[in-house]
């Protein structure tokens, strides 16, 4: 039997998780924005404001490890997660700003496409969501990470078959170049979502 004499700090678990709850409101958003009627100008204020939150739980979670004497984990592993989480959420902003500021949402339809790749997000945020509590023991994770990054490969798929859509001549030009980089922050959000499942491997095999 291994024994660990690293603390069992509560505070980094809990900051990983509400930064992993943030990711669910934000794809949760990113659905609202294709609802009839919906304002647009609102969801993406909220989605700011999400985003606005993660960087405070990112700036105290950087904050903690600077004042903590020894942590669960190591510092590095502490520091690239919490990163690599709040990368994920600057992504769902960006996708949230730039569909208001383009106007796409005006569109008769949005691509069936853009609606998997965001339907592929809500799937690994919530994954993402379950699996930040279970970092204090280490245990159930691999489920988490293989579907993760599955999942990816799912999105991967979406991403260029939205691609082929859009050169397909069914868009005039600037809104095919809008729409162009609407799809590269969704598909950098999917594999944002894989280097946090990667980095959660990456500890958990380091803490086996």
């Amino acid at each position: 039997m291994k024994f660990s004499f690293r603390p069992t700090e509560g505070a980094f678990y809990e900051l990983f998780t509400r930064a992993a709850q943030n990711l669910v409101r934000g794809t949760e958003l990113l659905n609202e924005l294709a609802l009839p009627g919906v304002d647009v100008q609102s969801v993406s204020e909220r989605l700011t404001e999400v985003e606005h939150d993660s960087d405070q739980i990112t700036h105290d979670l950087f904050k903690k490890i600077n004042s903590t004497f020894i942590t669960p984990f190591d510092r590095e592993d502490i520091y690239r997660l919490g990163s690599l989480l709040d990368d994920v959420m600057d992504h769902l902003e960006a996708v949230g700003n730039l569909l208001y500021l383009y106007g796409l949402t005006k569109l008769p339809a949005l691509p069936r496409e853009l609606h998997e790749l965001v339907n592929v997000l809500d799937q690994q945020a919530k994954l993402t969501a379950d699996a930040m509590p279970q970092l204090r023991s280490m245990k159930n994770l691999e489920d988490y990470w293989i579907e993760c990054n599955r999942l990816e490969n799912d999105g991967d798929q979406a991403y260029r078959m939205l691609l082929v859509r859009l050169f397909s001549g069914e868009y005039d030009a600037l809104t095919v170049l809008k729409m162009k980089e609407v799809a590269d922050e969704l598909e950098a959000a999917c594999d944002a979502f894989e280097h946090v499942a990667n980095t959660v491997e990456t500890i958990a095999v380091k803490e086996s």
